[in-house]
């Protein structure tokens, strides 16, 4: 309960004009009013919090933030790769979120690996701003009604978070909380977490900035995709795109781990044997993996590691005599098929013979 030293506190912050102590102690008096079952006047102290002009500095409140429906994300150090046709819709997300006017909810869709989850966390490093996203484990309960009753909950910790740091939110796979149920009791349960989670973004402070991510929009009910301000398609990579964000990330491997045996042209040959284009996921993880797993004592050995890899997740082989017909020259070959180049002449002029 709000004891009296919790409004001597508050007087005594407000004299002396110390703003961060003064919202530490308001957000006290807050929690214990949810805790006694006024959650309007909980809610209602937070928005009086948000309208002040001081925020609490990020560095003094980690230790602060408890949290249990939400957990922190780390951000990106390597750069995000997008097409140019992407890359404006990610920046015109920026700038919404910068300028606040209200129009701070966003649904990322598209297949997966196309870069919805990484494009949020990008975002949140540019706007140097604290990502959170939802665990949805801590949602879905098995008792009836309670996981709606845990989402009512996630969106008021959510404000809660919003009230200390101003973060950006990710409900990355969204699908996973409204449809992911099959049989009869499982979808009356879903259909009232999607009753609630329209009801909770109908009530949410427009200057809550939401990413939430799906892949499988055209499935999604459309009264929910209609609370949100803005659906960014990130299904725009061509074949070029691939090639061109292959080219970036291979480029950016090579050269933090200073390994010698870099052959970006044959890199692009093998990634153009690939259509529809390898996604930048995909890619990502393969040519790292190709990196990792590539001999030690032959540099070029990733890149027949990342084709044999390309190869066996697109269900496809090829031969030399397939890939000297695509203009591999002798010397991409022989790193290819681990054979001399006179061995693989031989070959190729004895079956054009044959």
């Amino acid at each position: 309960m709000v004891t009296k030293d919790n409004l001597i506190n508050l007087i005594k912050f407000h004299v002396e004009q110390n703003e961060i102590s003064f919202i530490k102690e308001a957000k006290i008096i807050s929690k214990e009013f949810e805790k006694s079952g006024d959650n309007e006047l909980a809610i209602y102290i937070l928005s009086l919090i948000r309208a002040t002009p001081t925020w609490v500095p990020q560095e003094s409140q980690d230790e602060d933030i408890q949290t249990f429906f939400f957990e922190r994300v780390g951000l990106p150090t390597s750069p995000l790769y997008l097409p140019k046709t992407l890359q404006k819709d990610f920046f015109g997300v920026g700038n919404a979120i910068q300028r606040n006017m209200g129009v701070n909810r966003f649904l990322f869709y598209g297949e997966p690996g196309t870069g919805k989850t990484e494009a949020a966390k990008e975002l949140a490093r540019l706007l140097k701003r604290p990502l959170y996203s939802l665990d949805f484990q801590t949602l879905i309960d098995s008792k009836l009604g309670q996981s709606a009753q845990n989402l009512k909950e996630a969106f008021r910790e959510m404000l809660r978070l919003h009230t200390f740091c101003r973060p950006i939110f990710l409900l990355d796979e969204l699908d996973a909380l409204v449809m992911d149920r099959t049989n009869s009791n499982d979808l009356r349960e879903m259909g009232r977490l999607t009753s609630t989670f329209l009801k909770e973004m109908d009530g949410l402070d427009p200057s809550v900035c939401l990413i939430a991510t799906t892949n499988l929009y055209k499935h999604m009910d459309k009264a929910l995709v209609r609370r949100f301000d803005a659906k960014i398609n990130f299904n725009q990579y061509s074949d070029e795109d691939a090639i061109e964000i292959a080219q970036a990330i291979y480029e950016n491997q090579i050269n933090n781990l200073k390994i010698s045996g870099k052959n970006v042209r044959l890199l692009k040959k093998i990634v153009a044997l690939f259509s529809p284009a390898p996604s930048p996921g995909v890619l990502r993880n393969f040519i790292r993996t190709s990196i990792a797993f590539s001999d030690l004592n032959n540099d070029s050995s990733h890149l027949r590691i990342l084709l044999n890899s390309l190869s066996e997740n697109y269900e496809k082989s090829f031969s030399i005599e397939e890939l000297s017909s695509k203009n591999f020259t002798l010397r991409e070959l022989e790193i290819l098929f681990e054979e001399s180049r006179s061995q693989i002449s031989r070959n190729l002029k004895t079956n054009k013979t044959s």
